[in-house]
């Protein structure tokens, strides 16, 4: 199996693909790098993580994949906050995060070793 088959990587590329199209307008370019950089993020460290040759490797990455999907919910939340995106396109950004954050949780927890 291959990280490009992972469904958590395919959410995750999709995702970060549609933040960068809602925000090909925004100006605040400060807030639109971090923003896009976190979830850039997500895949980037999923498919580095996959790419490792052990479990303890791969699931710190998966990790700071998970972290960096945490971060990207407050920065959705933020910008729903002060009028950067509309109620349903936050929402919709934000529930996609977090089913990325629950599959990670998955993966994490599969990559555990068995007692």
């Amino acid at each position: 199996m291959r990280f490009e088959d992972l469904e958590v990587w395919k959410i995750s590329c999709r995702l970060c693909v549609e933040l960068y199209k809602v925000l090909e307008e925004c100006h605040d370019f400060g807030f639109k790098d971090q923003t896009t950089r976190c979830a850039l993020s997500i895949p980037s460290n999923i498919a580095e993580g996959y790419e490792r040759g052990s479990n303890k490797d791969a699931t710190k990455f998966f990790y700071y994949a998970k972290g960096s999907a945490g971060e990207l919910r407050t920065q959705i939340y933020i910008r729903v906050k002060i009028g950067h995106f509309d109620n349903e396109t936050g929402i919709s950004l934000k529930n996609e995060a977090e089913k990325i954050s629950k599959m990670l949780s998955s993966l994490i927890k599969s990559r555990q070793p068995k007692p």
